[in-house]
């Protein structure tokens, strides 16, 4: 942290030195929930948004650091490829007009960017996956300017000591291997931040991953990956494989992939990070001259740098975070299922649906983790993820059901009580949730109209698939203007 990236290089000694001081984060971690030191005001939310940078043809933009220099707004930062960015809204309430608030920044910040990205000739998509991407644009010089990235990259790509390989078999199949981390880049993405107190971190995590399929299934958005049709939601399998550093011989042992669903519901939030400490190596053993013991000691409140360095590189669906603010350290869960767009008021119908869902699961005498194995839970979010909007879930007392119905008839009700616990107003309520109802009545999010509008261009125009797509893109891009909602959308 603060140090010159640029120039370091890690001797053996110093991943030594970096895991004790790891450990030593973990245990001062675990005095400050012992001792209540955590602040326990809850409900506070955040979303971070990654973006698309394009041309006017719909390829890729390696301009994001131009961008940022026209745009000269913390808010806006570089994400791994050079064609990305990422929005991070301001934490907010969502009660009363949270929602409509979120709504008039993120769209005032992305017209503000896109007039800046226009001075670099380039335009902003938000889209789970770019489909003009290509293999040659995916490649380490396309990685950003950050050092970071660079440094990431070098330590994955030693620790996998191989090619990274894609085998992804979907509607259509993809092969292909990379000496780098950058197909990860294709990935863009929607993260949902819930503050939580200690105390019901663990049921607002575990109600979490019990319906990250249902939510991966109704948001999908990225179909296409490389020309090939794939699955709804693309992205899940791609940066599984695009960063998994394990080769063939650890797998078979059971080593756990850096990407992971985890495997098993938990008690408290320390159990995530012992996890992570005990599961997985150091990838960036950069050092901060905290003394943790000695600031809690002191009455202060240390960073634990280590600690959230080494939290950040794994990479969990739902990822426990820890953070000061104002003097005071909070817990938040960082829901990170989802893909970007299609249009900022799909993407906060998604926000209320998940935040309003899991408030009311989470404070059920009979929690769904009670009930619904944890295997269960994975095995949704792959078919969720797979087969989108189509998806059959598995749940308990129901069986295999379609996840539009589920939603519909079971989830969306538990949806609206946990926004009124929260206090939304029942103007966004009610037209965020039901966007989310409209989307399952149609069985149309992201990813099915994507994958309709390129088979009407192939079957009833004759176009070539790349034709396909680019045409389905500029649409795209344009129908995303209106921000109404995709469900709405014409295919032709």
């Amino acid at each position: 942290m603060g140090k010159d990236l640029s120039t370091i290089a890690f001797a053996p000694e110093d991943r030594v030195t970096y895991r004790h001081k790891v450990r030593r984060c973990l245990d001062v971690f675990a005095r400050m929930l012992d001792e209540g030191a955590f602040e326990t005001a809850d409900g506070m939310t955040g979303l971070e948004i990654e973006l698309n940078l394009v041309e006017d043809n719909g390829r890729p933009a390696m301009r994001n650091a131009e961008v940022l220099g026209y745009l000269a707004d913390p808010t806006f930062q570089s994400e791994l490829g050079q064609f990305n960015l990422e929005l991070n809204a301001p934490p907010r309430l969502i009660g009363g007009d949270g929602f409509g608030a979120y709504e008039r920044e993120i769209l005032e910040s992305l017209r503000r960017a896109a007039d800046r990205a226009a001075k670099a000739d380039s335009g902003i998509v938000l889209i789970g996956m770019l489909p003009t991407l290509t293999p040659d644009d995916l490649v380490l010089a396309n990685l950003s300017a950050n050092h970071r990235y660079r440094l990431l990259n070098d330590e994955m790509a030693v620790a996998r000591g191989e090619q990274f390989h894609l085998d992804i078999h979907g509607i259509e199949r993809l092969q292909s291997a990379s000496d780098s981390i950058a197909p990860e880049a294709a990935c863009t993405s929607v993260q949902f931040h819930r503050q939580v107190s200690p105390d019901r971190f663990a049921r607002y995590w575990n109600a979490s991953q019990a319906v990250a399929g249902v939510q991966v299934a109704i948001g999908a958005n990225s179909p296409y990956f490389h020309g090939r049709r794939l699955w709804a939601e693309t992205r899940i399998a791609l940066f599984e494989q695009a960063t998994d550093v394990r080769p063939d011989e650890l797998k078979a042992q059971g080593v756990r992939p850096r990407v992971w669903f985890g495997e098993r519901w938990i008690d408290s939030v320390l159990d995530l990070f012992e996890e992570n400490v005990r599961f997985f190596p150091p990838l960036l053993p950069i050092m901060t001259d905290e003394d943790p013991a000695g600031v809690l000691a002191a009455g202060g409140v240390p960073h634990l740098g280590e600690l959230r360095l080494h939290n950040g590189t794994v990479y969990r669906w739902n990822r426990p975070v820890y953070d000061v603010m104002n003097g005071r350290p909070h817990l938040r869960v960082e829901n990170r299922v989802l893909p970007s767009g299609p249009t900022v008021v799909d993407l906060l119908a998604n926000a209320a649906f998940y935040f309003g869902l899991i408030h009311q699961l989470a404070e059920e005498e009979r929690p769904i983790w009670h009930r619904l194995p944890f295997a269960t839970a994975e095995d949704n979010f792959h078919r969720g993820a797979r087969d989108g909007i189509t998806a059959i879930m598995n749940w308990p007392t129901l069986g295999e059901i379609p996840v539009t119905e589920l939603v519909r008839a079971v989830l969306l009700p538990r949806a609206y009580r946990g926004l009124d616990l929260l206090g939304v107003h029942p103007i966004h309520r009610d037209r965020l949730l039901r966007i989310i109802e409209e989307r399952c009545r149609t069985a149309r999010n992201g990813a099915s109209w994507q994958t309709e509008a390129v088979c009407t261009a192939e079957l009833r125009r004759g176009l070539s698939r790349q034709a396909a797509l680019h045409d389905m893109l500029m649409r795209y891009w344009a129908l995303q203007q209106s921000n109404e909602p995709v469900h709405t959308w014409p295919t032709d």
